[in-house]
Formats: C-alpha cells, structure tokens, sequence
C-alpha cells in the first residue's frame, strides 16, 4: 500500500495507538456505582460514565475503518472481539524497548516489568507459559518464560503491526495461549508483488533512557518477485527515575534518581523474498538479534542474548485442481530458531549460559463454503508441530537439559444463520516432555544430584470452544463465548530445582504434575457508529487444576551458610473474573479549516484468588482508568491523556500492597513540508510522565518493584519517513 500525505481525520483514523479507551455509557455507569465509597476516584469514575453517557447518544454518519484481525483464519473482525491492534504511526508512538512496555495500558494488558529491559505481556493476569508470543503466525522461540529477568527476543522497532487476542486462544495455538496471543507482525517474507522501491525509516532520541534509537526497511520487486530488507538498532543508558529509596532484599538502600544496571544495546536484522502470483505466494527469510543488558536485581550482571530464525511461509488460493471443490485455500509456516544467552558478571566470568533451539510447523486448510439447511457453513482445519530443545549450563542453572515434542490438530467452523453467526472448534494434542537429569553432559558430575535420572512425561490436552455474535458492524453488536482449555505443564514447571536468582527461592519442580484444565466464560457488548463507539467485555475464568508456584515454609541452606524460601509448583483450584470497558467519541467534528476533537476513555480490572490457599493470585494489575482528549487536522495531531492506576491491595501473604499513582501523557505529530522532506515524512514527540509521578506496577514481582519504578518525566522525539 502506498504512504499517503498527512494524516486526514476522514480518510484514515488516527489514534496512536490509544485503544479506544472510552469506558462510558449506561454500560460503565452501573460498574463505576458498585466501587467502594472509600474508592479514591469514584466520583471521577461516575463523572466520565455520566460524560461519556451524554456523548455516545449523538449519532454519526461517517464510516470507520475496519481491522481484520490475523489471528482469526477465516478473516473477519468483529467489533465486539476482545483485541487491541497497534500500526502506523499508532505504533510508532508507543513504542518502547521491550513488547510489554509498549502493550502496557492496551485494556486488559499490563507489563512483568522485570526493570527496564525485560518486560513481557501479562494479559488479564496471566503471564509466562499462558501468554504465547507469536512473530507472523509462527512460535517466538527465546527463553522469557522461564525466568522474569529474561527479555523477549521479539524487537517493536521494525514491527509494521501488533495484534493483541485478549482471552483463550489455545484452540488456534495451543495451550500456552490461555491467557491470550500477542502476534508481532512485518513484511519480512512478502505476501503481495511490489514493483520499484520503497521503504520506510524511523529515529528516536530521548526518553528516560537517553535512547539513540533507528531502523530502515527497504522493499522492492520485479515481476514475480518481491524482497525485503531491514535493520535496526537501539542504544540506551540506566534509566531515570523519580528520586526513590530502593529496595533490595528488603534492605533499604541509598536514594537514587537513576534505576541501577538498567543500560541495554540492541541490534538485529533480516531479509527475506517471495515468489508472488495473484492466488498467492511462497518465500524464506532469515533474521539475527543481539541484545546486551543489565539485570536491575544484580548491580554488576549483564545477559548477552542472539538470536537466528530462519522462517518459510507460503500460500494457495484458488484453483487448486481435483481439490478445487473441497478446498479454497492452504497456508503453511515453517521456522528454525536458535536461542541463547549468557549471564556475565562484572568481571566478565560467564555464570549461566541458556541455550534453546525450536522448530514450529503449521499448515492450515480453509474449505469451500457449504450451503446448509440452517445457512452458509466456513471453517478451517490444520496441523501444528512443535519441538523445543533447552539446556542450561552453569552455576545457577536450576533446570536440567529437556525436549519438548508437541503434535495438535485442529478445526473451526462459523455458521451463518440469519442475524446470528456461530462459530465452534476443538482442538487435540500430544505433547511429550523429557528430561535428560543428571545424565547430560552439562549436569554430570555435578556436586549434587539434583536432577535425578532421565525421565519423561506425556500429556494430551484438549480444548474446544463455542461462541455466538449478533448485531452489525455499524450499531449495536452483543457476543458470547464458552470455552474449555487445558495445557501440558511446562519443562521447568515440571523439572526444576535449584536456587533461582531472579526470584530470590528455590524452585522445585513437580514431576506429577497433571494438565492445567480451565473454563472460560465471556460477554461482550458493542456499538459503533462513525467515530463514535463503546465496548464492554466481561469474563470469567475457573482453573480446575491451576499451575501455581507456591511457598512450601521451608528454607534451603545455601553454600554461602544463607537460606532461601522453597516453592513448590503444584496444581490448585483458581478463579479470575474480570471486566474492561472502552470507547471513543467525537467531540467536534472537522470542518474547513478547523480540526476534529475525541474523547477516548477506558476501564479494566482483573482480579484472581486461590481457591485452596483462600489468598489473591499475585502480580495482578489492579483497576486502571484512562482518559484522553486529542485533536486531529489535516496533517497534525496532538492530545493528552490521563492514566491512573488504583491501589492494589488484593495480594498474597507473601507479596505487599502497591501504592496507587496518576500519570499524565502528552504526544504530537505533524508532517514535514514536502517540498524539504518528500510526501510521507513525519515528526513525533511525546512526554510521558509529565507531573514526574512516582509509580511502581503491581505486576512486577515483589523481589525487583522495589528497585524499578516507572520512568521519570522524559521526551522523546522522533522522525518518521516513507517512500
């Protein structure tokens, strides 16, 4: 698609990401009356649901853009869906040096937060091995679900489009998506014939972290054939702060403005090609990162990470012979991946080196549609494959060399029947998780045989869901959704044993360990018209068997003559409800010359508790509330937004209250003169943390929130080019 000039209200919306936060409405009044008196911001709450009531009654008649998502294969986007989608200039606004950070404050989405540099998604509370991280469809293969201080290898700076799918989605991806899938998405193996050259540019400066930050994509094509190239690269030092007392292991220490061993250095790159015809494409790419950065739980560590994924993807649509009348089209996704990264202390003494390698296979079949005696049948059928090799060496290695083999097939199918579309689906697998103990070569002759013998574990979970939505795209829409899901205990989940240094315990592993099993329950409610819209969503999730990892009260001696809390990983009853609520209106209206004027708002909260402990799930957000007002002309934009985060409270014996704080954001945007800059040239700046607010996440675990709080009052400017 060609770059356009400006950014016209009409032509294009343009919301930098902001995810339509509206939380207004008869639909948000009645949540905002059942908040405590003692609440803090009730009456603020009241005020906007009453505001946003008023405005939303006003009628529209200008079209909005619709998004398909990805992530459902048979291509449609419904408004009521539970998802987020980041593009465009949207993402160049938000974006940050790790995937969480620059999801963080999408409704339902919040950050791990492990100090600046290591930050996954944490999607309605749940995290790690629940949330699956995805790049173009296929399996994100690093090691950031084993342990919080663990960056993602997936870099925001030359993603073209992030999709967030909030709830389960293991039907489609198996059962580390429970908690929901966040799909980072380029152009690396191109799937539309291009002709000439094109690309796009991008460079940062600023922030908290005196960032230098740039990437380049160059696109081009000849007939058949398309090509893509792009590199990037990132250079930030130890983050700034308000003036805070850190915390570590609960000794207080000297008063900082500056969050310690928090500096990073990124870089990485990729090309890519494809054979491309009108009924679809075939192409490889292959990409390298490298990350260098400090861990904030150790002054002097620092974790050296690569990364190398070579991807094949291709299509077919159309006639596709003897098949034709069964079949109208077939994707298929292969990739390799080889991880590692070593945890290198001050004096340059390599302590742990963690190595993964992973193929992910995935070809998918979407049949003709099927008239039916109740209406129009569609739906897809595939196969996915999954291998993952990990090994750790080292001193504070706490998990042995393991395989993991998983083979699923699945189907989805979406009925029409009049006003109401159903759509149902199962899926099955086989996983296999084997451990190599004490046997492997970089565990034998340990001082301690803490692995045991080799063993292996088989497990064949099952999910299936049913949902149903009516209503139109413009006006009303209502959804509801069941579902059952369960996923195969991670390896470390059931393997582990030794100290682990992020968290400051011992983890044990449970080798009996049976499948999380979970029930999810979902209503949605949406209207849209024009630029006005509001959704609401409200879910509930019971874990039968919830993999948590809990303290067990007792202390293990360590070499040093310390001791350190065991947790044990085992199996327990949990519940998670939760709601979130957004939406937009429009103000004003854009006339010649004058500028068109919206209002977004939003709420979200989540809240989980262990049913057999009878204490709150940890790392939960807690009831998060945004606002924001910006106004759009021809070729400028320009707003500013309120975030609060409430005091979360709700914890576990062995966690502690977090305070609740109010962040105030500023952005702008405005074309360059074309005559100096060429047609598609754009600057950026936006100024977070105006008030310099001293905040900390709930999510973070309790052993680092002490010595990593939210960035001070920082800007960062960029500029922004295409051609």
């Amino acid at each position: 698609m060609r770059a356009r000039r400006g950014f016209g209200p009409v032509r294009e919306p343009f919301n930098f990401g902001l995810p339509h936060p509206c939380c207004g409405g008869p639909v948000c009044e009645p949540f905002a009356m059942s908040l405590p008196c003692r609440y803090p911001l009730r009456p603020l709450v009241l005020a906007l649901a009453a505001a946003s009531a008023n405005l939303l009654c006003s009628a529209a008649q200008a079209q909005q853009q619709t998004v398909v998502i990805t992530g459902n294969p048979l291509g449609h986007d419904h408004p009521g869906q539970p998802a987020s989608v980041l593009a465009g200039e949207g993402l160049a606004l938000r974006r940050a040096g790790t995937l969480g950070e620059t999801l963080d404050g999408l409704p339902g989405v919040s950050a791990s937060g492990f100090g600046p540099n290591s930050s996954r998604p944490v999607i309605r509370g749940l995290d790690g091995d629940r949330v699956r991280l995805l790049d173009n469809g296929g399996a994100s293969i690093d090691a950031s679900s084993l342990s919080f201080d663990h960056a993602s290898a997936s870099d925001p700076l030359v993603a073209e489009r992030i999709e967030v799918l909030r709830g389960p989605a293991a039907l489609l991806y198996g059962g580390a998506a429970t908690g929901g899938v966040v799909n980072s998405i380029d152009n690396r193996i191109p799937r539309y014939a291009t002709t000439g050259l094109s690309g796009r540019t991008e460079v940062r400066l600023g922030g908290a972290a005196s960032e230098r930050s740039g990437a380049a994509v160059l696109e081009g094509g000849t007939g058949p054939w398309a090509w893509h190239a792009d590199g990037y690269g990132r250079q930030a030092g130890d983050t700034r702060a308000p003036r805070y007392t850190p915390v570590a292991d609960g000794v207080a220490l000297a008063p900082s403005t500056r969050i310690r061993n928090s500096a990073a250095r990124s870089e990485g790159g990729a090309i890519g090609g494809a054979l491309v015809s009108s009924q679809g494409y075939l192409g490889a790419s292959a990409e390298t990162t490298r990350n260098r950065y400090g861990t904030t739980a150790e002054a002097d560590v620092v974790i050296r990470m690569q990364r190398e994924r070579v991807a094949l993807a291709g299509e077919w649509r159309g006639a596709m012979g003897p098949l034709s009348a069964l079949l109208s089209q077939v994707t298929a996704q292969a990739s390799h991946t080889r991880y590692q990264h070593q945890e290198v202390a001050g004096s340059g003494a390599i302590g742990t080196t963690f190595r993964s390698s992973g193929d992910d296979l995935r070809v998918q079949a979407r049949h003709t549609p099927q008239n039916t005696a109740l209406g129009p049948l569609q739906g897809v059928v595939g196969v996915q494959t999954e291998t993952l090799n990990f090994s750790a060496l080292g001193e504070e290695a706490f998990v042995p060399s393991t395989r993991t083999q998983s083979a699923a097939l699945f189907a989805l199918e979406e009925l029409h029947t009049g006003a109401a579309v159903w759509s149902a689906g199962a899926r099955g697998e086989s996983v296999r998780v084997h451990s190599a103990g004490n046997t492997d070569r970089n565990t034998a002759g340990a001082a301690e045989d803490r692995f045991g013998a080799a063993s292996q574990r088989r497990f064949t979970p099952t999910s299936a869901a049913l949902s149903v939505r009516v209503g139109q795209e413009q006006g009303w829409q209502a959804s509801a959704s069941l579902g059952h899901t369960e996923r195969a205990p991670a390896y470390y989940e059931l393997f582990a044993n030794g100290l682990h240094v992020a968290t400051g315990a011992y983890e044990k592993g449970n080798t009996a360990l049976p499948s999380e099993t979970s029930r999810h329950a979902e209503l949605g409610l949406a209207w849209v018209a024009g630029p006005h819209s509001v959704k609401a969503s409200l879910f509930d999730t019971r874990f039968g068997r919830f993999i948590s990892l809990d303290a067990s009260g007792v202390r293990v001696p360590q070499p040093d003559g310390d001791s350190v809390p065991e947790y044990i990983f085992r199996a327990v009853r949990a519940h998670m409800r939760g709601a979130e609520l957004e939406g937009r209106t429009r103000v004003m209206n854009a006339a010649p010359g004058r500028f068109a004027l919206d209002l977004t708002a939003g709420l979200d909260t989540v809240q989980g508790d262990n049913l057999d402990s009878h204490e709150a799930l940890p790392r939960l957000a807690p009831l998060r509330l945004r606002t924001a007002l910006q106004a759009q002309g021809e070729d400028w934009q320009a707003g500013v937004g309120l975030r609060h985060n409430a005091r979360q409270t709700r914890v576990p014996s062995t966690d502690t209250a977090t305070a609740g704080a109010t962040l105030l954001n500023a952005w702008a945007a405005a074309a360059l003169p074309a005559a100096y800059f060429g047609p598609s040239t754009q600057w950026f700046a936006k100024l977070n943390n105006l008030t310099n607010e001293r905040a900390y996440s709930a999510a973070t675990i309790s052993t680092i929130r002490g010595l990593s709080p939210q960035a001070a009052r920082a800007l960062t400017v960029g500029v922004r080019a295409r051609f």
